[in-house]
C-alpha cells in the first residue's frame, strides 16, 4: 500500500463513534475532575469527534424545517407534561428502581448559575447531541438491523423489529425518563421514516432539546438534564 492510499475505516464508525464518546462521558460522571472547566472540555471533545469521523455522513439539510421544528415542539410537550400534570409522578417505582436508577442531575448544584457551564451544557444538549443521537440511532441503527451491511439500506427504511427495538433501546437510555423516551423514539423513528431526511430528525430533536434546556435554566428543573 502506498503513502497516499487513503486510511480504511470501518463504515460504522462515522455513526457509533461518537455515540460511544458521549456515553463514555456519561459514565465517567464529574471523575474527570475538571470542574466548571469539564463542560467545555466535553463540548471540544465531542465536537471534533463529529469533525473527524462523521463530517461526511452528517447532512444538516431540513427541508422540512416547519413540520421538524413542529415536532420537536410537540415531543418537548409530552416530555414535561406527566410531570407538570402529576407532581409526584415520576416517584413511582416503575421509573425510579434498581435497573432504571434514580433522577439526579448531571449538573453540579453548585454549577447552577455559572454561565459558562450553562452555555456549554446547553451546546451540548442543542447542538451536538442531536447530531450525535440522531447519526447512531436513526442513521445507523435503524438501518443496520435491518441488514449489518447498513449503507445497502436507504434512510427511513421500515422494518417492524428495527423501529421497535430501535425505540425501546432508545427509552432506556433515558433513565427515570424511559416512557417519554421511548414515546420520543417512536416519534422521532415515525419522523425518519416519514422525511427520510437525516436533517430533518437532527432539527426535530434539537428543537425538543431546546425548548427542554430553556425550562431547564428558566424553570430551574434541572432534573431533566440527566
Amino acid at each position: 500500500m502506498s503513502s497516499s492510499s487513503p486510511v480504511l475505516r470501518p463504515p460504522w464508525l462515522p455513526y457509533v463513534g461518537p455515540f460511544a464518546i458521549f456515553v463514555l462521558f456519561l459514565a465517567l460522571g464529574d471523575k474527570l475532575g475538571l470542574g466548571a472547566w469539564e463542560f467545555p472540555f466535553r463540548v471540544l471533545a465531542l465536537t471534533l469527534s463529529l469533525w473527524f469521523l462523521s463530517r461526511h455522513v452528517i447532512d444538516l439539510r431540513a427541508p422540512n424545517w416547519l413540520s421538524s421544528s413542529l415536532v420537536g415542539i410537540g415531543v418537548f410537550v409530552i416530555w414535561v407534561a406527566p410531570d407538570v400534570l402529576w407532581p409526584t409522578y415520576r416517584q413511582h417505582w416503575l421509573f425510579q428502581n434498581s435497573i432504571m436508577g434514580t433522577i439526579t442531575s448531571s449538573l453540579p448544584e453548585g454549577f447552577h448559575m455559572d454561565p459558562m457551564v450553562l452555555v456549554f451544557r446547553s451546546i451540548r444538549a442543542i447542538i451536538l447531541v442531536p447530531i450525535i443521537e440522531e447519526l447512531f440511532w436513526r442513521a445507523w441503527l435503524m438501518r443496520w438491523l435491518i441488514n449489518p451491511d447498513f449503507e445497502k439500506i436507504p434512510l427511513g427504511a421500515y422494518q417492524a423489529s428495527s423501529f421497535v427495538v430501535t425505540a425501546l433501546l432508545f427509552a432506556s437510555e433515558h433513565g427515570p425518563y424511559w416512557e417519554v423516551g421511548l414515546v420520543a423514539g417512536i416519534i422521532y423513528n415515525a419522523w425518519m421514516i416519514r422525511t427520510r431526511s437525516l436533517g430533518d430528525c437532527i432539527l426535530a430533536h434539537a428543537v425538543t432539546n431546546a425548548a427542554l434546556s430553556a425550562y431547564v435554566v428558566f424553570c430551574g428543573k434541572w432534573e431533566y438534564w440527566l
